[in-house]
């Protein structure tokens, strides 16, 4: 018996590997963590990729960098004098600690990572001429990709808008972009520090010039993106201001679902009582009922689903159809499928004592009465009436008895 034929084998597809500006494995430790765990690292733009192994494609996880604060070198017992390959990342809202394979590496990792954050080159890392070379081109990369985005920390709110984000939430940055008040292609910077104590909001405004942002300052400054302009700020500054960044992983206020009173829709409500300590209590939060369900007969639930013209496309409501008004006849004719109905009344109609008119009728056509009709116009009985009427109808044989009666008169 001759084999069945198989299909032929197809190789699977093939995965492009990410374009990383540096990657090799690092060893991770997190606040979470109890013991550090191995990745293929790969950092590309602001972030830093974690992949099982080098052939893998899909990360496990990843780093932002936008939250970074500084790097830190973290040696075994305090050591200062050992050299060893651990480092520290800190971000504003927590510090992983890394292993690199050799000293080597870890002067790498921590070149290419300021590189990215600062876009300049460092200059106080152990490197070769090579990593120099390597890492300024990573920065004409980086310059360029931030080149065709908009800053994270722009936003587009008014200047009172700003302030009260800056004020609201100062852990997330006090540097912030937002459109200009002229109304014009320029944008408004907006920062917001302390100095002993008090607060202190500056804005500053950058005009478009042709291709460039330049800086209205005492010596203008251009740049040639809205991304260089915060870095210009944030450089100038001794990184004491920090761009902002709302944390949107956590919800600032409290919220439940609770039923509306008016419509009994389900409508998301914040606490409105809270304890002399500022807590909510949850003592008093009224328990919304469960909805009672209501019956389905057994035609409405074989009715077809709605056509998707009643569907609103901006809001997704279902567009409501009226109910058709019940039929009220009121001296109206009632067309031949409607049933009578017999309607009950209390008292009795009482008759007209004269019997009503009997309704006009059209004139027939003369032409098509015979002479005799023509010799007695005086006749004016129902009966008459009637035979007038008909006479449209009259068929061969009814002509032929007229015409012999007529015989039998003359």
């Amino acid at each position: 018996m001759a084999a069945a034929l198989s299909p032929p084998r197809v190789p699977k597809p093939k995965g492009v590997a990410p374009a990383h500006y540096y990657e090799s494995f690092l060893e991770k430790k997190g606040p979470c963590d109890q013991d550090y765990r191995k990745f293929w690292a790969g950092l590309q733009g602001l972030t830093i990729y974690f992949y099982n192994s080098n052939r893998d494609f899909q990360p496990l996880e990843k780093l932002d960098l936008r939250l970074f604060s500084k790097l830190t070198d973290e040696a075994p017992g305090g050591n200062a004098l050992d050299t060893s390959s651990q480092f520290s990342l800190v971000l504003r809202d927590q510090e992983i600690k890394f292993k690199a394979e050799s000293l080597e590496s870890r002067e790498m990792w921590k070149g290419f990572i300021l590189t990215v954050v600062e876009l300049r080159v460092p200059s106080n890392l152990t490197l070769l001429p090579g990593h120099l070379y390597m890492m300024a081109e990573v920065q004409a990369k980086e310059e360029a990709r931030r080149a065709l985005e908009v800053p994270w920390c722009f936003l587009r709110v008014s200047r009172l808008e700003a302030q009260l984000l800056l004020e609201r939430y100062p852990d997330c940055g006090n540097l912030l972009l937002r459109p200009s008040g002229e109304g014009k292609d320029g944008v408004s910077v907006t920062t917001r520090q302390i100095l002993n104590g008090l607060p202190v909001v500056r804005h500053y405004k950058v005009k478009l010039q042709g291709s460039k942002y330049v800086i209205d300052v005492e010596d203008p400054f251009p740049c040639s993106s809205l991304d260089a302009v915060v870095n210009y700020f944030v450089t100038h500054t001794k990184r004491a201001l920090v761009p902002f960044l709302l944390d949107e992983d956590y919800e600032k206020v409290l919220a439940f679902v609770d039923a509306d009173q008016e419509n009994g829709e389900s409508v998301w409500a914040t606490p409105t009582w809270f304890s002399s300590s500022g807590s909510v209590s949850l003592t008093n939060v009224p328990k919304p009922l469960p909805p009672v369900p209501t019956p389905v007969s057994s035609q409405e639930a074989r009715l077809p689903p709605l056509p998707p013209q009643l569907l609103d496309q901006d809001e997704n409501y279902v567009t409501p159809i009226g109910d058709h008004p019940a039929v009220e006849y009121m001296n109206q004719d009632v067309s031949p499928s409607t049933p009578l109905v017999r309607s009950k009344h209390k008292k009795a109609v009482k008759l007209p004592v004269k019997p009503p008119k009997p309704p006009v009728v059209p004139k027939p056509d003369l032409k098509a009465i015979t002479g005799v009709w023509a010799r007695k116009p005086g006749i004016s009985s129902p009966q008459a009436l009637s035979l007038v009427t008909k006479l449209g109808d009259v068929t061969a044989e009814l002509e032929e008895k007229l015409q012999k009666r007529r015989a039998l008169e003359h």
